[in-house]
Order: C-alpha cells, then structure tokens, then sequence
C-alpha cells in the first residue's frame, strides 16, 4: 500500500474550512439517509467553497452520491464499513478490537463530550467517526481535533483500505486527514503495526466497561 502524499496547507486552511469539511465528512461518512440525499445539492455548495484539497475530494463523491439509487448506496454502505474489519468507522477498534483496554479508550472520549455538554445514547459508540467529526465541526473544535490527530494513523490506514477497494469513500478520508497534521514517521510505524497485526480478537465484551467511573450513579 502507497502512503496519500500531502502537502501542508495549512496557511490557506481557516478554522472555519476545517469546521465546513468536518461537518460534510461527518454527514457522508454515516449512514446514508433521506436527510442527507436532500441536502446533497447544499452540501456540493458548500464544499464548492473551500480549498481545492477539501473540496475536490467531496465534490467527486456527490457526483456519484447524488445520482445513485438509495438502496444501492445503502448496501454498498454495509459492505464498505460493517463487513469489513479493516475499515470500520470506530476509530479505537482497529487497536484494541472489542477488548477490556478498548472499554477504557472509549472513555476519553466521552470525557471529551461531556466537557463540551455533549450527550449521546446509551447505544452509540463514541469512538465513531461521524460523531467525533460532527463534535469538532459543531461543539468543540480543540477537543475534537485533538482526538481526530491522536487518531491520524487509524485515519490513514482506513484511507489505503478504502482505496484499496476502489471505494469513493477514500475521498472523504482523504478531505479529513488534509485537515489534520501530515503522516509522519512514527505514524508509519504504528500504520504499519495496525495493518499487520489487524484488529485483535475479542476477549470480553465491553459493555461492562463503557460505564465511566466519574459518571456512577448519575442519570444518563
């Protein structure tokens, strides 16, 4: 697998570009919906304005997004991230699987959330890339970029499995981690670790582990 060169562009990159695309990708990258199918034509105006970098990558995929049938983008959904262990959207599980330490990582970011007063459900994993990416754009831009840069190399090495497939998705992944800080070499080492050794096997399950210690006894 061949490493997405980037450039810094960093000096014609605004907050607010960074903010825009992050909203786009959180969008895209979830599940594809009516809402989103409506919104589609807003969506291409918006990524119209932004870098080249940014833009482009998202402007190819509504091309296809957009003129798709919605049952056939809904499967291809499926196949791309929940079929498939090296491309999925949690961002710790390519780590730690569905392990005891993975139940431990989750908490930083529900930590993260609760400080920007963010609540999510009881269900939902809050490693998810779209709810991470929509905390940054929406809520708390530091925090939620520092958790997507601790995650670069997860995000990198979800990208080369995207392209590995030919999926268009690619593209989107590729807009983010433009917004983050480029690859760098101990990066590559730990993409590197991730794609050898792939997610670990489950050990134990982590709902006993997904409650946060400081919240006990509080009411969700």
């Amino acid at each position: 697998m061949k490493l997405l060169p980037r450039k810094a562009d960093g000096a014609t990159m605004s907050d607010h570009d960074r903010r825009v695309l992050w909203r786009i990708a959180a969008l895209l990258l979830d599940y594809p919906s009516a809402d989103t199918f409506m919104i589609a034509g807003q969506l291409a105006s918006a990524a119209k304005e932004l870098p080249e970098v940014l833009g482009a990558p998202v402007l190819d995929f509504l091309q296809d997004f957009s003129g798709a049938d919605s049952l056939r983008l809904a499967m291809r959904y499926v196949e791309t991230f929940d079929m498939r262990r090296r491309a999925s959207l949690h961002l710790t599980y390519y780590a730690y699987g569905d392990t005891r330490k993975r139940g431990m990582a989750l908490l930083r970011f529900k930590h993260a959330y609760r400080q920007g007063g963010m609540t999510i459900g009881d269900g939902e994993l809050p490693d998810y890339l779209p709810l991470v990416l929509e905390f940054a754009a929406t809520i708390d831009q530091v925090q939620g970029e520092r958790l997507l840069a601790e995650h670069v190399p997860v995000l990198e090495l979800l990208r080369l499995s995207l392209e590995d497939t030919g999926s268009a998705y690619a593209g989107v992944l590729a807009a983010v981690l433009a917004t983050l800080p480029p690859v760098n070499t101990a990066d590559r080492r730990r993409i590197a670790e991730l794609a050898a050794q792939g997610p670990p096997d489950e050990e134990v399950g982590l709902e006993p582990f997904m409650i946060d210690p400081l919240s006990a006894g509080e009411r969700r």
